[in-house]
């Protein structure tokens, strides 16, 4: 009889990311964003894994946590949920209730009390502590602030973006096992001594572009020379949902794009007024598909790999729950459904000792790839973000110099992380939020340059949480 784990595993990832907006704007843009996310994601998503703790691979950015932890939190999200939603929603539903489309108002009334209200009793449950509440399920860390690392000017930059990340996850969670999320995906030989020096073990990278869409390469983890493990993210998994035709553009599903005055959503996709119970009904039929098609590709062509192939998904958290409504259900029934169908889900921690890694053929070349456009760097560094690209390499020198001389202070360094974080680019490349990214850009490069001016006593005031773990001496380390 053939063992389960002879027919493959399914490693689902949860890459659970927000950029600093903690006291940095209210509505449309900024701390709005951490404020729903905790809502409509986080607590929702912490009470699946708490009833059930399946083995699912979550990993957790530095510079959320810097933001989960900071004073006040619990607070300032229940005057969000009181204050704000409570109005807006009442708003809303009111002129479509007049306008004559009561089913909208219903479903706006319906989120109102199932999405927000229960947010507020599940933190108070919590005692307000979202942070604590992630670390029996946050095992793999990040970089300090999502820099895309191979666009980083220099080893040291990206050590100090490494081992910054690596402490501030120890620090809130006492233990780290030596998995690390490559933000956006992107990966670069040269990264990997000084990953293997800060002790990394594992990292997902995306290789579509290098073995071509569907390839049992994908199935099977690399170790490279330095001995970190490779996992390549399985693109012909993660589309099902995370594409233009993925399950969430399921047309019963609520539809994201379509808003009240107030940006809230009482439309499914295909048009018609949302129904919550018909589509959890389907987030569960797409379940049962998404496992029956993860066991079809492992049987198809991981026949022959050690352990029998190992899938990938990788998906950004907030898409669930906050971009798909109803991805938390999903996510549920997916491992619901692995269990009835005898399909194993496995931690990458796990995985580590389960898969025997292939080793880089010799002399095998790699160019960066990420999970961005084209499998390439160019959503963070093409034309329309070239100034941006440039700017952050020649303030990470000049940061460098200061350390140098001795003249750079915490401030100077915590502004270049903030610089460097990824969020900023994307955001201008994807044409979402322009004006707020270009704002925040512009207004952490002009921060770090009075924080060089100033030396090492420079305020680091307005800087609040980020990075406080950040260390100058990391940029002179050998």
């Amino acid at each position: 009889m053939t063992r389960s784990r002879d027919r493959g595993a399914l490693a689902i990832v949860l890459h659970t990311h927000m950029p600093y907006v903690e006291g940095f704007g209210t509505w449309p843009f900024g701390e709005e964003w951490l404020w729903e996310a905790i809502a409509g994601c986080y607590l929702p998503l912490l009470d699946l894994l708490d009833s059930r703790n399946p083995p699912v691979t979550l990993s957790l950015t530095p510079v959320l946590a810097d933001q989960l932890s900071a004073p006040g939190l619990a607070e300032r999200l229940d005057r969000f949920i009181d204050g704000t939603r409570r109005f807006t929603h009442a708003e809303d539903a009111s002129g479509l209730r007049a306008g004559g489309h009561p089913g909208l108002a219903d479903e706006l009334e319906r989120a109102w009390s199932s999405d927000y209200e229960h947010a507020r009793e599940r933190l108070a449950a919590r005692g307000g502590d979202l942070l604590g509440a992630f670390a029996q399920h946050a095992s793999w860390t990040s970089s300090a602030t999502h820099a895309v690392l191979p666009l980083l000017a220099t080893d040291a930059g990206v050590r100090l973006q490494v081992q910054t990340g690596i402490a501030s996850h120890v620090d809130c969670f006492d233990d780290w096992h030596g998995g690390f999320w490559l933000p956006e995906c992107a990966y670069a030989p040269y990264l990997e001594s000084i990953l293997a020096a800060a002790g990394v073990r594992g990292v997902c990278v995306e290789m579509t572009s290098r073995y071509g869409l569907g390839a049992r390469e994908h199935l099977r983890p690399l170790r490279s020379e330095s001995g970190v493990v490779l996992f390549g993210i399985d693109r012909s998994t993660i589309s099902l949902v995370w594409s233009d035709g993925g399950y969430p553009a399921d047309g019963a599903y609520r539809d994201y794009h379509r808003h009240t005055i107030h940006h809230h959503n009482p439309w499914r996709n295909d048009g018609g007024p949302y129904d919550n119970e018909l589509a959890l009904v389907r987030a569960r039929e797409h379940a049962a598909d998404f496992v029956t098609r993860t066991r079809e590709r492992l049987r198809r062509d991981g026949d022959g790999l050690p352990g029998g192939g190992l899938a990938v998904c990788a998906l950004d958290t907030e898409l669930l729950g906050h971009w798909w409504y109803e991805g938390v259900t999903w996510l549920g029934a997916v491992i619901e459904e692995c269990v009835r169908q005898g399909l194993e889900l496995v931690r990458l921690d796990d995985a580590l000792d389960r898969f025997e890694p292939a080793p880089l053929a010799d002399g095998e070349e790699w160019e960066a790839s990420s999970w961005g456009e084209n499998g390439g760097l160019s959503t963070w560094s093409g034309p329309a973000v070239a100034d941006m690209a440039f700017a952050t390499r020649k303030a990470e020198l000049e940061t460098l110099a200061a350390a140098t001389d001795g003249t750079a202070g915490s401030a100077a360094v915590r502004e270049l992380l903030a610089l460097q974080a990824s969020d900023w680019a994307f955001m201008v490349s994807r044409g979402l939020a322009v004006p707020y990214a270009r704002e925040r850009f512009d207004g952490h490069r002009a921060a770090l340059a009075r924080a060089l001016a100033d030396g090492p006593d420079a305020s680091e005031e307005g800087l609040r949480n980020l990075a406080a773990h950040a260390d100058p001496s990391l940029l002179l380390a050998p």
